[in-house]
């Protein structure tokens, strides 16, 4: 992030155990789905979404992330603690593209284009009919009051 930058970032978050955290100091120019098959594999899961940010404004606060070379032309950044997916980049160039799971409020960026949908699950356009229970719910209050999170809190 430049000198400019202001005290409060517009984003921030960071792996599951803490070890790298980032800040972002302008809002992303795109959020997107990827269904790509190399976007499957690399996020554990049926897509990936991402806040695309210039460089210029994106700042690894904490810790350095471990990186894999995933094609010809881009890389993947990844915790090495913890294994969380955490960015994608083209190699050389002026933009990184965040995982939003890894925001710490990934409700502020709302994806509004889709890519690699030769890869998407037909399935997919249905998750919001399936039914549904809050992790509450699922658990119950008894087995909930039981677990201890070793998760970093979405926040410093």
């Amino acid at each position: 992030m430049s000198a400019e930058t202001p005290a409060t970032p517009v984003l921030t978050g960071g792996c599951q155990c803490g070890a790298v955290r980032f800040a972002v100091s302008a809002a992303p120019t795109r959020i997107s789905i990827c269904h790509c098959r190399m976007c499957q594999k690399a996020s554990g899961a049926p897509f990936a979404s991402f806040a695309d940010i210039d460089r210029n404004d994106f700042k690894w606060t904490r810790g350095k992330p471990a990186a894999f070379r995933s094609s010809s032309i881009a890389e993947r950044d990844f915790c090495a603690a913890c294994g969380t997916p955490l960015s994608f980049r083209r190699i050389d160039g002026p933009r990184i593209e965040i995982m939003t799971g890894a925001l710490d409020r990934p409700d502020r960026v709302i994806p509004t284009q889709q890519f690699g949908t030769e890869s998407r699950h037909g399935w997919v356009v249905g998750i919001a009919n399936l039914p549904s229970q809050t992790t509450m719910q699922n658990y119950g209050p008894e087995k909930m009051a039981t677990i201890i999170s070793h998760q970093h809190p979405d926040h410093d």
